[in-house]
């Protein structure tokens, strides 16, 4: 019988603890499922944790993942990689569907292009305007993302010659460690220009606008994924390096509020442009947002007219824009998608006789030459890529950055988890992604019959209808012509909205 108590003593080491657990769970009152079915409920929790994983590379097909199909990361992993990036067999898309929509090829092709294009921000009203590329990382802050995937993101910016928004987390030293160029977003919190209170501090502004990395100032007014929401950084999180890059306490929970403290009405805003840009040294200042009540993207229109004055450039954030962490609710639920807001925003400057003032950056799930493209085609200048970089990174999507779990170390400040993002390696997969798909974005609009991104319009892209038809989008969409808002605002879609503005408050007029 001896060769039995080898496998029971083994038998016995395993139930005693499962035993034990099946006691506790017997007897605890916070769960019921555990109290009605000891152990085994566990399983379920198991599941939970495993259904992402399960969901995205076992039951979930090419085209169905969100946010980012398994088709798109695809694409960013092999342009980062240097890899093979062409498809075979043809579209996976029903064409015959709405999820299909076309950009218009030409019988007659243009020959050559420009291997790359780059546009002048700020020409007319800064000391130094800034010549920006097609494409640049969008803000993701320190302490949402982790301080190696900071330092690959501004090294890869450093090898591209393109630029990388800070996010409103401030400059840190991972920022400048590579000297890429920096776009400096400035939010509610004015981190890296607060005062002890929370104000604006003009003098920290001007002392770090005045650093040649940054590029351009970019004053968020809100964010697609949780539009007029404030935040807040538990004391938890406030670390040395990431207090020392805010400009706040370590230790003490810092809050963003949901609107600026530094002004309040459409004009002041306008005149807090014009100081930020004055105290940079006559760098480019713009506004970041995700369009929402119509009739204060007028009252800002009116303002410009009324004062002269004008941001350089309006980021365009649309509500299927990504965050470390947001309200469900918001996410799901508030904000104009990127293509209305695009369009709104066009629409406001084109019919103010704007436009040739204000550039228009498009930001919002684009990841692709085609998706830039079609930014092209409602009015963009140029276009920001968050979670795509992330990708370029090595992110997975395993949807834990507001965790801090983060497996491959993008959104974690856990230094074990950030130990397998090797800088060095992960640079140049930044710099390659960025490069391939501008090279993408070139061979359209070669195939397009144009000689810039710039010349392609909203007749040149079709959207389904339905199985049956199609249009072009100015015939799908409400485009304005130059100047129609103040010649004949009554006899534009927009005419409501814009009776409702006005430019001393961002309230309805009544």
């Amino acid at each position: 019988m001896a060769w039995l108590w080898e496998p029971a003593r083994w038998a016995l080491v395993a139930f005693v603890p499962l035993a034990a657990i099946a006691l506790w769970d017997f007897f605890q009152h916070d769960h019921t499922l555990r109290r009605n079915y000891p152990l085994v409920a566990r399983i379920r929790w198991l599941m939970e944790d495993l259904r992402p994983f399960a969901q995205a590379y076992i039951v979930e097909s090419d085209l169905e993942g969100r946010p980012f199909s398994h088709q798109a990361r695809a694409l960013v992993y092999a342009r980062a990689k240097g890899d093979l990036d062409s498809h075979p067999m043809g579209t996976e898309y029903d064409v015959y569907s709405d999820e299909y929509e076309w950009l218009s090829h030409s019988i007659a092709p243009k020959a050559e292009a420009p291997e790359y294009w780059r546009l002048t921000v700020g020409e007319s009203t800064c000391a130094k305007p800034y010549t920006t590329a097609m494409l640049n990382i969008s803000a993701m802050s320190f302490g949402s993302l982790s301080a190696k995937a900071i330092e690959a993101l501004n090294a890869g910016a450093a090898l591209g010659d393109f630029a990388h928004n800070t996010g409103e987390g401030s400059i840190s030293k991972y920022h400048r460690s590579h000297g890429g160029d920096l776009i400096w977003e400035l939010g509610s919190g004015y981190f890296g220009a607060r005062k002890q209170d929370g104000n604006f501090d003009p003098e920290q502004f001007r002392d770090r606008s005045a650093d040649d990395q940054v590029k351009m100032i970019e004053l968020k007014l809100s964010q697609g994924a949780k539009p007029g929401h404030g935040g807040v950084l538990p004391a938890a999180k406030v670390t040395p390096e990431i207090a020392e890059a805010r400009g706040v306490p370590a230790g003490v929970t810092v809050t963003s509020p949901a609107a600026h403290p530094a002004f309040s009405t459409p004009i002041e805003m306008l005149e807090f442009v014009a100081k930020l840009r004055e105290l940079s040294g006559g760098k480019p200042v713009g506004i970041k947002l995700c369009v929402g009540q119509p009739h204060e993207l007028f009252a800002m229109g009116k303002a410009m007219l009324e004062t002269g004055l004008h941001p350089d450039f309006i980021t365009v954030d649309g509500a299927e824009g990504g965050t470390g962490a947001a309200p469900l609710e918001l996410s799901n639920s508030v904000g104009m998608p990127l293509r209305e807001g695009q369009i709104m925003v066009r629409n406001m400057l084109v019919g103010l006789n704007l436009r040739s003032k204000v550039k228009i950056a498009a930001s919002g799930k684009i990841h692709s030459g085609a998706q830039m493209a079609k930014a092209f085609a409602l009015g963009a200048d140029w276009c920001n890529a968050a979670r795509p970089f992330m990708f370029a990174l090595g992110c997975v999507q395993s949807m834990n950055c507001h965790k801090g779990t983060c497996p491959t170390g993008v959104a974690t400040q856990e230094a074990w988890r950030q130990r397998g993002l090797v800088v060095e390696d992960k640079a140049p997969r930044v710099a390659r992604f960025q490069k391939q798909t501008l090279h993408s974005l070139r061979e359209i609009v070669i195939a397009m019959g144009l000689s810039s991104p710039w010349e392609i319009t909203p007749q040149d892209m079709r959207e389904r209808l339905n199985g049956a038809r199609s249009d072009a989008i100015d015939r799908i969409y409400t485009f304005l012509e130059p100047g129609e808002l103040l010649e004949d605002p009554d006899s534009t879609a927009y005419a409501r909205h814009w009776h409702a503005a006005r430019a001393d408050s961002f309230r309805r007029a009544q």
